[in-house]
């Protein structure tokens, strides 16, 4: 259990197809994350380094350009929820009590690590495996729904024009509209595999982000004011045996991981699923937030689909999910995932969100997943200062 950690500064760097380099993305990322806990690198006390595919050095190359100070520094991968990792390495360096404050970093750009897997894969030679790509993965979810479900590709639709929506209001998204979406357009896009189309897939590009957290006393000390954001619970959970257990090529895994890992979650905070005000999730395709919304126990199985037709899962809803864009909007470069989500949320129980405020959001559970299969979970808590 968690005890006596909390954020103290949070920072990004906006996610696109900007051709940047991780180097630049994580010191800008870094600094920002800096600046807002009112601190200097010399204070920190332990580096995570999250990113899937850099240089086998990177990470160490980052931390001095930030200072020479010495800090120990700690390179984590865990697929999409390497961020997510890095965030919970640093929370449990801070409450084992062997820093008062650690970084989180995470940077990647997933362009360039597909084309690096498209060689690996060419190299390999034909492998089933490297042919069931997550857009298939997540389709056959989709599919298997609508069977079991009557679900309509209106209800991905919806979700994903949800997303964009949300996105339009965040500075650090990868996907801003111009104009409010619509289910309509989102279904008239390209088609990927369906029934996904083009605009309910992630955005794919660069990007990075970061997290700071620390104990109570210094969390005071850098308030400033603002309310402090406690970090109640870290869950993290790999894949159990079910029926029908996929062995190969597995994306998320079993979709009981994300059931079994909340209720750890909810246990760990002694909170439920009624004390949460915004939820963050691995929304690669819609499929899986709608999914998400019933394992979470936010509603029942089978009734995800009145929750969307509600507006329950929009802001200003009852529950809203992906405030900041999710993976379809806002982006999914990989290792900086998980921490724009922690961004976001930080910003919202602090009541900085702007646009896209949820409003008296007090709680914020966040979840991401990782191929091989990982489900890791953290349920953050606004205190007054």
């Amino acid at each position: 259990m968690l005890e006596d950690v909390y954020v103290a500064g949070v920072g990004m760097h906006p996610f696109g197809k900007h051709g940047k380099s991780n180097k630049e993305m994580a010191y800008v990322a870094g600094k920002a994350a800096l600046k807002d806990a009112g601190i200097k690198f010399r204070d920190v006390g332990a580096l995570y380094n999250g990113y899937i595919m850099g240089d086998m050095t990177e990470g160490v190359a980052i931390a001095k350009d930030l200072g020479l100070t010495g800090v120990p520094v700690v390179h984590v991968e865990n697929a999409s929820a390497t961020g997510s990792t890095a965030f919970r390495e640093a929370c449990l360096r801070v409450a084992s009590g062997q820093a008062d404050i650690a970084m989180a970093l995470g940077f990647d750009d997933i362009v360039r690590m597909g084309q690096m897997m498209m060689q690996m894969f060419a190299a390999q030679g034909p492998r089933i495996e490297s042919m069931v790509l997550p857009a298939a993965f997540f389709a056959l979810w989709a599919v298997r729904r609508t069977h079991e479900y009557g679900t309509s590709p209106d209800i991905y639709a919806r979700i994903a024009a949800k997303n964009w929506n949300h996105a339009r209001h965040n500075p650090m998204a990868q996907r801003q509209s111009d104009h409010e979406v619509t289910l309509e357009e989102v279904l008239a896009s390209k088609p990927v595999a369906h029934p996904h189309t083009t605009m309910m897939a992630c955005a794919t590009g660069g990007g990075a982000a970061c997290a700071i957290v620390t104990n109570k006393k210094w969390a005071k000390k850098l308030a400033n004011g603002r309310p402090l954001v406690r970090v109640l619970a870290s869950q993290l959970q790999s894949e159990q045996y079910v029926d029908g257990h996929i062995f190969m090529g597995a994306v998320v895994g079993p979709s009981e991981l994300t059931r079994t890992t909340s209720q750890a979650t909810y246990e760990e905070a002694g909170l439920g699923p009624n004390d949460v005000s915004l939820v963050h999730v691995h929304d690669a395709f819609p499929i899986e937030e709608l999914m998400y919304y019933e394992l979470m126990g936010f509603c029942g199985d089978g009734e995800g689909d009145k929750l969307v037709l509600e507006g329950a899962t929009e802001i200003g809803g009852r529950i809203p999910f992906s405030t900041d864009g999710g993976l379809i909007a806002r982006g999914h470069p990989g290792g900086p995932t998980g921490l724009a989500q922690v961004w976001d949320a930080t910003l919202q129980l602090r009541g900085e969100a702007g646009q896209r405020q949820v409003n008296d959001a007090h709680t914020a559970l966040v979840h991401m997943m990782g191929a091989g299969s990982v489900c890791v979970m953290h349920m953050l808590h606004r205190e007054n200062a």
